[in-house]
């Protein structure tokens, strides 16, 4: 069915033709809600509750996004496989990255206390609202928490089953698992080091900021993804180590580019678009390249204002940081407080330095590209990517 979509979307001689992008989209979440049906209509089977859990969870899964993981996988399959084979057997696995994605950002929300996501209540405020709502016994916050966490597993496990369908041969799955699972791991790893960086603050360097915008950002949105796609085209054939060296490169800048991007836009993002709020990073205290530059950057003044305390509070030059308090009056004087931090850091050129960097890291993808032995169509895709993934308003 979802292979119909595409084609047919392909295919449609209508003035409003979408993309190739648009309809490689619409497969996939097409794949997404077809799996999603059946998974609920188990659930339904068992209880009620479950059914209405499940349903939370594939909304979650279905509210927007620019189901960027399954797009490089796509192209990075399509750059070997070329542009005649249906897209069928793989879009299991291409949907698959984004059922794991949810997993990830489901997390991260209860790590960092978000309210919301892509304009939206986050998954523990949903299911705090739907606690109080329910005038149930306990904490509204503890229930929302935990039951996001259980989303966030459920997800994880929908992967693995979607990615059981692609209907690949035994060796091509142990191979594309294999890159699955290094993925996995690397995101964990960087989602560690990003919860540990908040608590030790002043331990964090340049480097180590970097570090984690490799393994929790770059490596399971572009690089890996990329090299999940070429295992999906199964066994080795000639220059498939050239082209796996290209996308390992390609992978690696692309992927920290579009961490720093995330970095500005965490200060610096209009909430309407992002869909968070403005200097979340600043009131968590993350060290992020961008934090991290602007303190190398920063004269003495700059960086006591723009230190934070052992908790990752904002703990200005006066001392008067502290956890956001909850009085109207407190929590604008912390948002007045978080605005000069951010006009501090561009003052200090960091924001100029981390656009350089970006501008570097795209240039060095592109580069990498050029010469790689990849179908056409899939390397004026994924340099068409290097720009719309690192240049965006969300």
């Amino acid at each position: 069915m979802a292979n119909d979509m595409l084609v047919g979307s392909l295919r449609c001689g209508i003035p409003s033709q979408p993309s190739p992008s648009d309809a490689l989209v619409t497969a996939v979440e097409g794949t997404l809600a077809e799996f999603l049906s059946s998974q609920i209509a188990t659930f339904d089977a068992v209880d009620p509750a479950l059914g209405r859990f499940a349903r939370t969870s594939r909304d979650l899964v279905l509210a927007g996004g620019k189901r960027l993981r399954p797009t490089f996988a796509h192209w990075g399959w399509r750059g070997v496989i070329g542009g005649r084979e249906p897209i069928d057997p793989v879009l299991p696995a291409l949907a698959a990255l984004e059922l794991m994605h949810t997993f990830a950002l489901v997390h991260d929300d209860v790590m960092d206390g978000s309210d919301t996501r892509r304009g939206r209540p986050t998954a523990h405020r949903l299911f705090a609202a739907q606690h109080r709502h329910g005038g149930r016994l306990g904490d509204p916050d503890h229930f929302g928490a935990t039951s996001a966490i259980l989303v966030g597993d459920l997800c994880l496990v929908w992967a693995d089953q979607l990615l059981a369908q692609a209907a690949l041969t035994t060796a091509t799955h142990f191979a594309v698992r294999a890159c699955y699972d290094r993925m996995r791991v690397e995101a964990v790893a960087g989602q560690y080091l990003d919860v540990l960086g908040e608590t030790e603050p002043q331990e964090w360097s340049l480097d180590r900021a970097l570090v984690v915008a490799r393994h929790k950002t770059a490596s399971y949105t572009v690089q890996r993804p990329l090299l999940f796609g070429l295992a999906l085209a199964g066994p080795a054939r000639p220059g498939t180590t050239a082209v796996n060296d290209a996308y390992h490169e390609y992978g690696l800048a692309i992927g920290e580019a579009f961490q720093l991007r995330d970095d500005l836009l965490g200060v610096y993002g209009d909430p309407a678009v992002t869909g968070k709020p403005a200097g979340d990073d600043l009131r968590t205290g993350k060290p992020t390249v961008l934090v991290m530059l602007a303190r190398q950057l920063a004269t003495p003044a700059q960086r006591a204002a723009l230190a934070h305390t052992p908790a990752g509070a904002v703990n200005p030059a006066d001392g008067s940081g502290g956890p956001e308090p909850a009085s109207p009056a407190s929590r604008a004087a912390t948002d007045e407080r978080i605005a000069r931090q951010a006009e501090i850091i561009a003052e200090t050129g960091a924001v100029t330095r981390v656009e350089a960097m970006i501008r570097r890291r795209v240039d060095h993808a592109v580069t990498a590209l050029r010469d790689a032995p990849v179908h056409d169509d899939a390397r004026a895709a994924l340099t068409e990517l290097a720009t719309t993934a690192t240049h965006r308003p969300a």
